[in-house]
């Protein structure tokens, strides 16, 4: 029998191998998955669930109850109303602020400040203003998606840095809470222990973001164009976009609790460091699944902070990694190989970066606020 870090690999692991893989290949290989990602994403979760024989009353309620009980899908329908109603309003002020700044420092401003404010207003809506923005900017398809992918980096990044931001935080700070476990261990968790944890290298890790849009978008020199479904500005379209989050997050459910016999048998076994790496399937999981998973306060504040570094980064690389990729590449129409051309390089340049300040350097400092 094969074995992995002590593990002897089963049938049922193969299959969950295999199914990771199809995630992984077809939507950049297979045209009609690209096209209809959040069904094929919802029958890898199906396959999944069933192969861990893991079909329950539970399961199905929870995949069903999931996208609102986090604010997901509420959130993304309020918003989207709110921006349907006051899109002429904010485009005669993007208007205004095109024409009287540099579209460099636009990017940048734009890309910084929705990078942190996603911590208070959400990543959910920090993503539907990024996409109101790059509609307004007078950049071409190419651009403007490059746009979008940066920012949204800097989002998924952002959005940590307090219990408000994202589910991943969320579910962060509730695994942390009460009394350590051991003396000098990690707990006592509260509203900014994240913030205190991780604060300083995410926002340089934002700044980076912003600094490299600003230099790395291009003015336009082909034809500008309006990004969305031919919907857009409409309530359908808003229905539309709405019930494809519901799908894409109640999907990404189902594949996660389907694949926590992985993530249980061999990811917590994994020292930090490669952890770090490992944790680059966040591209395609839920982030805030592995990090139920994964997140404990048996391990060392190191440990925690390296895995949730290699949730935050990777999620960006493809567009089921994080909420702000799912909701801006389906309002703007883009596709997982136009997400991937940029998105899967970032990705890799930054978690060498962060490697080697948070491992090889030894450089982590703390805020001392919580």
């Amino acid at each position: 029998m094969v074995s992995v870090l002590g593990e002897v690999v089963t049938q049922v692991d193969m299959a969950l191998f295999f199914i990771a893989l199809l995630v992984l290949i077809f939507p950049f290989k297979i045209k009609i998955v690209e096209q209809n990602l959040e069904v094929f994403l919802f029958i890898m979760g199906a396959a999944a669930v069933t192969v861990t024989s893991k079909w329950t009353t539970e399961v199905i309620m929870t995949a069903a109850e999931e996208p609102v009980i986090k604010g997901i899908v509420p959130a993304v329908l309020v918003a989207g109303f709110i921006f349907l109603y006051g899109q002429k309003a904010f485009q005669n002020f993007m208007g205004g602020v095109v024409k009287k700044m540099n579209l460099g420092v636009i990017i940048f401003v734009s890309t910084f400040v929705l990078g942190l404010i996603c911590s208070v207003i959400t990543a959910i809506i920090s993503a539907l203003f990024l996409c109101e923005i790059a509609n307004t900017l007078p950049l071409d398809r190419k651009n403007k998606i490059n746009y979008v992918i940066i920012a949204c980096f800097a989002i998924g990044l952002g959005a940590v840095l307090t219990p408000l931001g994202e589910p991943l935080s969320t579910i962060a700070i509730a695994k942390l809470q009460g009394a350590p476990l051991y003396p000098g261990g990690p707990g006592n968790a509260g509203f900014f222990y994240l913030f205190d944890q991780l604060g300083i290298l995410i926002i340089l890790g934002v700044l980076l973001c912003s600094i490299f849009a600003m230099y790395y978008i291009k003015p336009t020199t082909g034809k500008v164009e309006q990004m969305g479904s031919a919907e857009e500005g409409s309530v359908k379209e808003v229905l539309i976009r709405t019930l494809k989050v519901y799908a894409f997050v109640a999907a990404l459910f189902l594949l996660g609790a389907g694949m926590e016999v992985l993530i249980f048998k061999y990811f917590t076994k994994i020292p930090d460091y490669v952890l770090f790496w490992v944790n680059m399937i966040s591209a395609i999981l839920d982030n805030a699944t592995l990090t139920a998973a994964e997140i404990s306060k048996a391990l060392t504040q190191k440990q925690i902070n390296a895995a949730l570094y290699g949730l935050l980064i990777s999620g960006g690389m493809l567009i089921p990694g994080n909420i702000p990729n799912i909701i801006s590449a389906g309002k703007l129409g883009i596709t997982s190989s136009e997400w991937a051309k940029l998105g899967v390089p970032l990705g890799l340049v930054l978690n060498a970066l962060y490697f080697v300040v948070v491992f090889v350097l030894g450089i982590n400092p703390t805020l001392g606020i919580n």
